[in-house]
């Protein structure tokens, strides 16, 4: 029962970090996602 009282996340242990962290991870998914996606129109034409 103890457990039950550990937060599971904490604004005072680099959040901040954290957050950008999730943010650059985004990020590159939505560049990759261009990246193939002109690679595509690239083949076709």
């Amino acid at each position: 029962m103890a457990f039950l009282h550990i937060p599971m996340y904490s604004w005072e242990n680099g959040a901040f970090i954290m957050i950008g962290i999730f943010a650059l991870v985004i990020t590159a998914l939505i560049g990759a996602i261009y990246l193939m996606m002109n690679s595509k129109d690239k083949k076709n034409d």
